[in-house]
């Protein structure tokens, strides 16, 4: 209660009082206003955390940039840069980027050929539609970044004329059947040899080719020929196969014949060394008895040859008073052959 002059009689207020009613008074006045500092404080302590702190995800690379320039990289995890001052570049380091050319595929996952990158010049004048995909990584996320302006459509097009090279210098029979594996290896290694000369920080994966068809105008003509290939291969692989099949009995009957004639080599050689030795030991005996033996000799001679001989046995008295008759007439004329009896005609 403030003091009256008029009463001095009346109660006196306490000084101290009055100072701590003004002092809360203006506590009052100016609680609104740290409110609101406290408030702003807040959100700037949040605003300079968030600009302060940045997390790279594990299959990433965290490039700083301050006012433009390069200045360090950072590897998984959360990491501290300048608020307002630096910024981060998170290029995928691990994912393995594809780039289509000659065709695109869309949402729905159609694929729709471009001639423009398709069509190729074979080395021996032919036209092929190739469709192929590259697929590499980021090996220096700084060059991959910086080095080269739109870095997906420069690999594109250095793919597409790494690959015109290499389908220029290959006919179009490699092209379409056993070649396309080493057209891949060496486009793959055409176009690793230009990224690198761009520094574009980029290791080329794999070069996939997706279809390799003549076009549209001459596929017809293609598949005949392709339909003749087809049979001149089957018609080798059946030759090939009698081949293989008439060799080895040729073998076995070769290797049977020689088999047999050293068995009738080695027969004849051993019934010789038979008679030989049979000769030699009769030979022996010959010289002990030679009347004996020369009579036994020629017993044996004529059994054998006269086997199988019309013979007329005579005794020897006998014989004396006959007179032999050989008819040698019929030694030199083959006998008659009988004659049918539906042949008997009359002689004219």
């Amino acid at each position: 209660m403030a003091w009256n002059p008029k009463d001095p009689w009346g109660p006196k207020s306490d000084p101290i009082d009055d100072v701590l009613r003004q002092a809360q008074a203006q506590l009052r006045n100016l609680m609104p206003l740290r409110g609101l500092r406290a408030l702003v404080f807040i959100v700037l302590a949040v605003v300079l955390v968030w600009q302060g702190t940045f997390i790279v995800a594990p299959d990433e690379e965290g490039v700083v940039k301050r006012f433009g320039d390069v200045v360090r990289s950072a590897g998984p995890g959360p990491h501290l840069k300048i608020p307002f001052i630096e910024t981060v570049e998170r290029p995928k380091v691990e994912k393995l980027h594809r780039i289509e050319v000659g065709f695109r595929t869309d949402r729905q996952g159609r694929q729709q050929m471009l001639p423009k990158e398709a069509l190729m010049l074979t080395g021996d004048e032919n036209i092929l539609a190739v469709e192929f995909i590259i697929q590499y990584k980021i090996k220096n996320a700084k060059d991959y970044l910086f080095r080269v302006d739109e870095i997906e459509e420069t690999i594109g097009k250095a793919a597409e004329a790494s690959m015109r090279e290499v389908i220029g210098k290959s006919k179009i029979d490699e092209a379409l059947t056993a070649g396309k594996a080493q057209i891949q290896q060496d486009t793959q290694t055409l176009l690793q040899g230009i990224l690198d000369q761009y520094q574009a920080g980029v290791q080329v994966a794999a070069v996939q080719l997706q279809d390799v068809d003549p076009p549209e105008a001459v596929v017809a003509a293609f598949k005949d020929v392709a339909s003749a290939k087809e049979d001149r291969e089957k018609l080798i692989n059946q030759a090939q196969g009698y081949r293989n099949d008439i060799i080895p009995k040729a073998k076995g009957e070769a290797a049977q014949v020689v088999n047999q004639a050293k068995g009738n080599a080695q027969a004849r050689v051993a019934r010789a060394e038979g008679e030989a030795t049979r000769f030699l030991k009769t030979l022996k005996e010959y010289e002990q008895a030679k009347e004996i033996i020369s009579k036994r000799i020629y017993i044996e001679t004529m059994e054998e040859v006269m086997t199988g001989v019309e013979k007329v046995i005579i005794d020897g008295k006998a014989a004396d008073r006959l007179l032999p008759y050989l008819p040698l007439d019929r030694l030199h004329k083959p006998p008659k052959a009988p004659v049918a009896a539906d042949d008997k005609r009359p002689s004219p």
